[in-house]
Order: C-alpha cells, then structure tokens, then sequence
C-alpha cells in the first residue's frame, strides 16, 4: 500500500484507503440521473493492517471500520474529495455518516 500510495499520490507512506476511478468527475456528472446500466466505477484498495491500527484507535471493530473505508473508497469513486477542504470535506465527511446510518440500521 506504501508503494501504491507513492506512485499514485506522491505520498511515501501507507494509507488505509486508495480509490482509482475509471471515470473522470465530469464523465459522472454528465450522466443521466436515471440510468439503469451499470458499469464500473473504478477500484477501492484497502490496506488490512492500517484499518485495524485505526480501528484500534477508535475503539472500533475491524469490521466496521472496513465499512467506513470502503464508502470511503466510493465517495471517491463519485467524484467527493475532502483533500479540497471547506464545503467539499463536509459535505463528503456528512455523506459518509449517512451511509454508515444506512449500513448500520
């Protein structure tokens, strides 16, 4: 996950989450709000060793915090990105805890 973490974002040192998108943000934005046919979003890396140290540290179970990297991941993939800050981080931290609800419920 180092590796990745370095070759694809310039940062030399693990993570616990990576997403890869097969789309553009724009590419997701022009598509019709209906659409039925499903196609890939891209793909979500999760690295088990730093999932269970954050686990750890919030006192959570690996399971569930596997959960919240893997919408995590997703958010990503529909184009959020809390590295913009402001606005942009909240909004996706605020969609992240209504999934988490829904998964949890």
């Amino acid at each position: 996950m180092r590796r990745l973490n370095r070759d694809w974002r310039g940062v030399d040192r693990p993570t616990d989450v990576l997403s890869f998108p097969f789309h553009e943000r724009e590419e997701l934005r022009a598509l019709p709000a209906g659409m039925k046919n499903p196609f890939i979003l891209g793909e979500i890396v999760i690295c088990p060793e730093v999932a269970a140290k954050n686990a750890k540290d919030a006192g959570l179970g690996l399971e569930d915090e596997i959960r919240r990297l893997l919408i995590h991941g997703y958010l990503h993939l529909l184009g959020h990105d809390h590295e913009a800050g402001g606005q942009e981080a909240r909004r996706m931290r605020k969609k992240e805890r209504e999934l988490l609800n829904v998964l949890i419920e």
